[in-house]
């Protein structure tokens, strides 16, 4: 039997909280930050990490190391010992079919911020005039526009994140998360250095960390993002932790995972709240908004409006870039991995037919932006998700990963042995004090959580 390649300690860290690190924490965090009115949201997000996102991510990483296989294999393993028996595969499954569908426009999105890394470059060297400012949402409504150029840098981002895979794990994936991970860090921390001098450091240190009244609307977005943020319900984890030799600590790690994330999701609210208050209240209304589009349509020029400008607009988008390659690079490994595990595929010949596959339907949702009328207006869940991108995203973020996080939950929780999953999270680690809570999480508190997302989604509400 081949033996199955092996993350190192620190490997399997940075690996799995680049995976969990991306355009969530960059951007959506900061914005529903700011749309929840800061610090009291913060404290909810935090809680709802601690109680829900965690001992999910224990759970998942758990499967995935005791059956040493990739999701579908991984129940698959259990199927002879368990309730309903392959049933559960289904989940396995399921985590495969949400990683290819992210994958296919996630993957568009992350071409965008190379594109718009070499535009900056461009700006910084030969100059951001007043009218490059004012004709930032049309130039940006054009380049959505331009199929050929949407699918070249979609397909070269696919390219990149299909060879770090083709590589293996130690000389790929290891290699290349341990290298962007620290480059990652050391810019965010510059721009947070940076953002001390923005003539808005003070406000937004002040709204991120005061305490004031929260809703009921803000504590289930601060449960949904807890959930989406740590790349739970897609088989990300239960694929790395497959990687993930007997002797490492599933708890230590996981927090360490789990603390990373958070901490970035942080200093990036305190990169973007600087950006934002030192503009003007009236001219801030209306311009922070939802869409990621801002990224792209409004930062620039206020960016460029900043002391050294010139250099933190292209940093940051360096950053973004990486940021979305080391989520690439973890959900093609989850679509990759069942084909090496349950066909008995080679790693080249299964990161190359997976990456080619996931880039066919990014192509559709990359024409989907308005360089095809039929794909832009497809809108089977009505208006508000039209077009392929839209339907991926509204599909994939409010049905596939809270189906495939809630079952996780039910699955380790209720039907795999009390005596198994505890000896799991000890083995490497010792006796878990908290395993009792733990479990009491996963089987109560979790699924009431997810289906209350799930419930809010029916009703009308919206995670993409």
């Amino acid at each position: 039997m081949k033996t199955r390649a092996r993350f190192s300690s620190l490997g399997f860290v940075v690996a799995a909280a680049g995976s969990a690190i991306g355009l969530g924490n960059i951007w959506k965090f900061p914005y529903i930050t700011y749309a929840n009115d800061g610090g009291s949201f913060v404290i909810v997000y935090l809680i709802a990490i601690a109680l829900i996102g965690l001992p999910i991510m224990l759970a998942e990483i758990l499967v995935g190391r005791r059956t040493q296989q990739s999701p579908v294999t991984a129940f698959l393993h259990f199927a002879k010992d368990v309730p309903g028996g392959k049933v559960w595969s289904g989940v396995g499954y399921l985590g495969v079919a949400t990683g290819l569908v992210i994958l296919s426009y996630y993957a568009v999105v992350a071409g965008w911020t190379v594109y718009y890394f070499g535009k900056c470059l461009s700006w910084s060297f030969g100059g951001f005039s007043d009218e490059i400012a004012a004709n930032l949402g049309s130039d940006f409504g054009a380049f959505l526009g331009n199929g050929p150029v949407q699918i070249l840098f979609h397909g070269l981002f696919m390219a990149v994140t299909v060879g770090v895979v083709a590589s293996g794990i130690k000389g790929g994936i290891e290699r290349v998360t341990k290298l962007l991970m620290p480059i990652l860090m050391t810019i965010l921390l510059l721009l947070c250095i940076v953002s001390v001098f923005s003539p808005g450091f003070g406000e937004a240190i002040r709204f991120l960390f005061h305490v004031g009244p929260i809703h009921t609307e803000a504590i289930l977005e601060a449960v949904g993002h807890a959930f989406f943020t740590l790349s739970l319900g897609m088989g990300a984890l239960i694929t790395y932790g497959s990687y993930l030799g007997k002797e490492q600590s599933i708890p230590r790690d996981a927090f360490l995972i789990t603390l990373l994330d958070t901490v970035i999701a942080l200093m990036a609210c305190v990169v973007m709240f600087s950006i934002i208050f030192a503009v003007p209240a009236a001219e801030r209304a209306g311009t922070f908004t939802k869409s990621a589009t801002i990224l792209f349509t409004t930062l620039p020029r206020m960016f460029y409006d900043l002391p050294g400008g010139v250099i933190i607009a292209p940093v940051f988008y360096l950053l973004v870039a990486f940021a979305a390659l080391t989520s690439t690079i973890s959900l093609l490994e989850v679509v990759a991995s069942f084909f090496i595990d349950k066909l008995g595929w080679g790693r080249k010949k299964a990161a190359l037919v997976a990456g080619s596959t996931i880039f066919g339907f990014g192509v559709l949702a990359a024409l989907s932006l308005g360089a095809n009328s039929a794909l832009t207006n497809w809108a089977p869940f009505g208006q508000r998700d039209a077009g392929v991108f839209g339907v991926l995203d509204y599909f994939a973020s409010n049905w596939m990963l809270p189906v495939g996080g809630l079952m996780t939950a039910l699955f380790v929780g209720w039907v795999l042995d009390a005596k198994l999953t505890r000896a799991e999270l000890e083995e490497g680690h010792g006796a878990f004090k908290f395993f009792g809570l733990w479990r009491f999480l996963l089987r109560f508190v979790c699924p009431v959580a997810i289906c209350w997302i799930i419930v809010a989604v029916i009703g009308g509400r919206a995670f993409n």
